[in-house]
């Protein structure tokens, strides 16, 4: 099971200002934006809202997104950047990988072709599942791209020998966004249950397929029945029980209804000995579903399912249904994006390298990686401090986490060498064809890596994307590109903002690796048990009260934050900050104690800045969905549930008993 831990929607990569810069910063005279912080409020009762909360209140949400802040603007950006070198690239015809990239996108704007042609597209794909006649054909065509399935297979890195591809199994998304939604009781679910059938029998009335209602009601029937045997979020974060290689033999004898060894070889996989089975118990159920759920249901399920999934390639009705479900219902978007920012993310996700080939020449600076890679080292040296130093930490522990330390790798900007899609047949008239050639070149590109080893230069994002992340079982962060440039990047803005928010953003990353999750893979990303049982205890001591404090928030009225869901998140963010701090202070020891700038101590401005860095908001529906199933926290809880447990910031702003946000030393959590 593939685990890479997303910063999600990050605010916080702005590189560290060692050089002098000519130019003013964008935000400020030193890196923050005054205009957006609400000094009546007392920072020691509510951090966040001291640092953003006149944008917080004066601040509305864009129409057509779910959320409003630097997380989103930043990407707006972005899509404008890439935009003009996909206009451009549509201009010269002559080169092939221009031409894809301008034929794919034009494919998609041509809205009068798309409606010109109907569900025309749509017939090939649903005669295909019509033509089932039995429970043989029907798993086999589950396997194919494009349609779907109660299980997902493919390639996978083995957790417990990185060096190799596995294949992997494991539970797939269902129609609704996670299990609670079909599970949970409550006015507010069973409303979206009723609009989740009134989205199955209109997307099934558009496309002319009879008896929509008593096939919708078959549909929830048989997800609801999945859902209650599929795994929750938490059970999935557990990389020892989701790791269950199994011989063919094992497989038949826990989902026999699969008929895995003609299903594999269908696909390619058919010399593959192993499949890694991420979920045995969900898969398992699955697999008597496919034996007691009769014929009939799967094939209108797969009919519905793969009409949804692919209703944005259709005419605008099915476009509009599938947005006024998911977007406008489930997360409270009023309006759909414009279309070419649609457009921009699908060539992100099905041609993003080449694109990014094309946005690194344009928009990358080798100073943005000097800058950046002197801020690693600093962070570096700073983990380096923290594990040396921590007293709950016995010496072979140490041992094994400093050499975890040193094989560290970061990435930063762009991979050193790009994916080649010359294989991949794009067509100018056929968007819906377009998308399932992209799902069927990926696919071929997975099974091209099997038996050969792990490629360590493979990027998991473009340089384009606003995020970061990293990956265990490589012991790697990765930084694209487009989260190196303002608001995040300024070598402008004082040291104090720079180590606030990128030094916060890579201690993160960094702490990933000895987050709960994180900690139980090893330098050279194994799934192993490096710890010793007295320092895995301390630790879970540490950690446990930090899940403990974020299950007693409640974000909105009802819903609390899965403090065990989101715990990975949490202590990276916590980890992250005591590093950044002291990457600080490190800063600070070869330059001196910076002057107060406007009142403001060099300790409290990295503070703000890293308050600052997570500016955001979103709407109840997104929130609601975020607080089910995603592993990271809301903005604020974020801020003001991590600064609480350090005590640098307590000195930083006198935070005294009495105070909101004051914790006893005690109840303090400390990663380090």
């Amino acid at each position: 099971m593939m685990r890479k831990t997303l910063l999600f929607l990050l605010a916080a990569t702005a590189t560290c200002a060692l050089a002098q810069s000519s130019s003013p910063p964008k935000y400020g005279p030193w890196g923050v934006d005054y205009a957006d912080m609400d000094r009546s409020v007392k920072p020691s009762d509510d951090f966040f809202r001291f640092a953003e909360g006149t944008w917080l209140r004066d601040h509305p949400i864009p129409a057509d997104k779910t959320g409003a802040g630097y997380n989103y603007d930043l990407p707006d950006e972005t899509e404008k950047q890439v935009r003009a070198i996909v206009e451009e690239a549509a201009k010269r015809p002559e080169d092939a990988t221009a031409r894809q990239i301008g034929d794919f996108y034009a494919a998609w704007m041509d809205e009068a072709g798309i409606e010109a042609r109907g569900t025309a597209p749509l017939k090939p794909y649903l005669a295909r599942i019509d033509a089932v006649r039995d429970r043989y054909q029907l798993v086999q065509l589950m396997a194919d791209s494009g349609f779907a399935s109660p299980i997902d297979i493919g390639p996978t890195v083995d957790e417990k020998d990185p060096t190799r591809y596995i294949v992997g199994a494991s539970q797939a998304r269902l129609g609704l966004p996670t299990r609670d939604y079909y599970l949970l009781k409550g006015e507010k679910y069973e409303a979206f249950r009723k609009a989740y059938r009134a989205y199955i029998i209109h997307i099934q009335t558009l496309a002319g397929i009879p008896d929509p209602a008593a096939k919708a009601d078959a549909i929830i029937a048989l997800e609801t029945r999945l859902s209650q045997d599929q795994w929750t979020p938490e059970q999935n974060r557990d990389p020892v029980k989701t790791y269950n290689p199994m011989t063919r033999a094992q497989l038949t004898r826990l989902a026999p209804e699969f008929d895995w060894t003609p299903v594999l070889a269908r696909i390619g996989l058919g010399k593959q000995p192993i499949v890694d089975v991420a979920q045995p118990s969900a898969v398992a159920a699955a697999g008597k579903r496919i034996a007691d759920v009769d014929l009939a249901t799967w094939k209108a399920w797969m009919t519905f399912r793969f009409i949804s999934n692919h209703a944005t390639y259709l005419p605008k009705a099915f476009d509009q249904a599938r947005f006024d479900f998911y977007s406008k219902t489930l997360n409270d978007v009023p309006e759909q994006r414009a279309r070419w920012k649609r457009g921009i993310q699908l060539l992100d996700r099905n041609l993003g390298e080449a694109v990014g080939q094309l946005y690194i020449a344009k928009h990358w600076s080798r100073e943005t990686e000097r800058q950046t890679q002197e801020l690693i080292g600093d962070l570096r040296t700073a983990y380096g401090a923290l594990i040396r130093h921590a007293d709950w930490m016995d010496e072979p522990t140490r041992k094994e986490a400093l050499a975890k330390l040193a094989s560290f790798d970061p990435r930063i900007g762009h991979p050193v060498k790009y994916i080649d899609y010359s294989s991949f047949k794009v067509s100018r008239a056929d968007p819906l064809g377009n998308a399932i050639a992209s799902q069927d070149f990926q696919w071929q590109l997975g099974l091209s890596r099997l038996g050969k080893p792990v490629d360590r230069t493979l990027w998991d994002m473009t340089p384009q994307t606003v995020n970061a992340y990293y990956d265990p079982t490589m012991n790697q962060v990765t930084f694209p590109a487009a989260q190196l440039q303002p608001p995040f990047f300024d070598a402008a803005a004082d040291p104090a903002v720079n180590y606030g928010e990128t030094g916060a953003t890579i201690g993160h990353e960094m702490g990933h690796g000895f987050d709960d999750e994180g900690r139980q893979f090893d330098a050279k990303g194994r799934l192993r048990d490096w710890w010793t049982k007295s320092s895995a205890s301390l630790y879970k001591v540490q950690a446990e009260k930090l899940a403990k404090q974020f299950d007693a928030y409640e974000p909105i009225p009802g819903v609390h934050i899965k403090g065990h869901l989101t715990l990975g998140e949490n202590l990276a963010d916590l980890g992250g900050l005591e590093a950044a701090y002291a990457a600080y202070r490190l800063y600070v020891a070869r330059h001196g104690e910076p002057p107060v700038i406007d009142g403001y101590t060099g300790d409290q401005r990295f503070f703000i800045a890293y308050a600052q860095s997570w500016q955001g908001k979103r709407r109840e529906g997104a929130t609601r969905s975020q607080l089910l199933s995603d592993p990271h926290s809301p903005d604020e809880f974020r801020v003001n549930g991590i600064v609480r447990n350090f005590g640098p910031w307590y000195k930083a702003f006198n935070v005294q008993p009495g105070d909101k946000l004051y914790l006893p030393p005690a109840e303090r959590v400390h990663v380090w």
